[in-house]
């Protein structure tokens, strides 16, 4: 992970070792470099300076400031993965307002003895932690083979719950980048 992520580790409810993994990035400046590259801003050494609040001065003399170049800081981005766990408070903790919840639904409704008794989640009640967390997407894994050819009952029983689902698929990927922008009008470094 670069600077300013960090993962951990928290236990879950499995029956024994079992944990889940948060993975956070901090907070960023708001800016692109991709849109001043795109009017031909290299920005530079000046645009990291801004981006840290601090001043620069332009080749005419001029000293700008950060105010009016750099938005607001962004939150960082979070994403808690679990184990093998049943529906459990930690989890719910650890993945407060995370952006991304990959959590384990290994049976569907019809399963949720078997599911309590082996010490696993269905579909439904890994989006009740979703909700109780108030992730913004959910993604459903270590699926059982019975949903192999399709899981979308597992999904529909999710979507009940907690409308942003889907089913993980080997190959998978889900955008959870940092995008930020940042401009210097008229400057190019």
């Amino acid at each position: 992970m670069g600077k300013g992520n960090e993962i951990a580790v928290f236990a879950t409810e499995h029956g024994g070792a079992s944990v889940g993994t948060p993975c956070a990035s901090t907070s960023a400046a708001a800016g692109s470099t991709r849109t001043r590259r795109a009017r031909g801003d290299s920005g530079g050494a000046a645009v990291g300076k801004l981006t840290k609040g601090e001043p620069i001065e332009l080749p005419d003399g001029r000293r700008l400031t950060a105010d009016g170049f750099v938005g607001p800081r962004r939150p960082g981005r979070l994403v808690v993965i679990t184990g093998d766990t049943r529906p459990c408070a930690s989890v719910v903790d650890a993945a407060q307002g995370a952006d991304l919840l990959i959590h384990e639904a290994t049976f569907g409704e019809e399963e949720k003895d078997r599911a309590k008794e082996t010490g696993h989640s269905t579909a439904k009640e890994a989006a009740q932690v979703a909700l109780a967390a108030k992730a913004k997407k959910l993604v459903l894994s270590h699926v059982s083979a019975r949903y192999s050819i399709s899981a979308e009952e597992l999904v529909k029983e999710a979507r009940e719950v907690f409308a942003n689902v889907a089913v993980a698929k080997d190959g998978m990927t889900v955008d959870v980048r940092l995008l930020t922008e940042i401009w210097v009008s008229g400057y190019v470094g």
